[in-house]
């Protein structure tokens, strides 16, 4: 998908109160901007890193600037969140996904106490697709997630129960680093999501993990790389 046209390059100051960076322009103005991500973004919210900025004249937004793009490790990495799903459901829409190809599409199907991203049907297949979007990355091994998350926990579980109830589920794994090359959960972070997500693979949940093509001008669904649970 297409990123917000012109982006206004920067130097990252630091990340604070989780939605907030500041940032220092070329010309050496400081500027604060919005940071659509709730995780701790360890590896990227480093002050002194690139980055990428929209700018949005709305008066009604409280920041004009929106934290798009930071550059790590030679590559540009979307830590935009709210950008995931479009970017999923783009690819969907347009038979990327080998696996999916020729589905019908429902954003943010109800089920259970949670609202989970995609529902996909073909003939008689009900699918329960949830999207997790994914910035650390360890050794060229992807990792999730970057904090404790008791709603991703909550999403492996009601996927397990989908299945048990004749659904296929998925756990897709959007990888935003372009030098991973495989997936595997962050234990050390969060074991509990860890241990929940071998346990429903076992049950027969589906995980799937693709990389993405980020440039600054567009964000677009790359090539499936192995999962890794052993």
């Amino acid at each position: 998908m297409r990123l917000p046209s012109p982006l206004i390059a920067g130097k990252l100051l630091k990340r604070y109160k989780r939605f907030l960076a500041d940032v220092e322009l070329i010309d050496g103005t400081v500027v604060t901007a919005h940071t659509p991500n709730t995780g701790s973004m360890s590896q990227c919210a480093v002050p002194g890193y690139s980055v990428l900025i929209s700018a949005n004249d709305d008066p009604k937004r409280k920041l004009k600037y929106t934290l798009e793009l930071i550059r790590v490790n030679d590559h540009w990495v979307d830590t935009h969140t709210q950008r995931t799903n479009r970017i999923v459901e783009e690819a969907l829409l347009n038979d990327k996904i080998a696996e999916f190809s020729g589905y019908r599409l429902q954003r943010e199907f109800r089920y259970g106490a949670s609202r989970i991203d995609f529902y996909l049907e073909k003939a008689e297949e009900r699918v329960l697709f949830e999207v997790k979007n994914v910035t650390l990355c360890e050794n060229s091994v992807a990792r999730f997630p970057d904090a404790v998350t008791t709603r991703g926990q909550k999403h492996l579980l009601e996927l397990k129960e989908a299945v048990i109830q004749g659904y296929r589920g998925v756990i897709f794994f959007l990888i935003q680093r372009a030098e991973a090359t495989s997936f595997s959960p962050a234990d050390e972070i969060d074991p509990e999501y860890g241990r929940l997500l071998r346990e429903v693979v076992a049950a027969g949940v589906e995980p799937l993990a693709y990389k993405t093509l980020v440039s600054p001008q567009d964000n677009r669904l790359g090539l499936r790389i192995p999962v890794v649970l052993s």
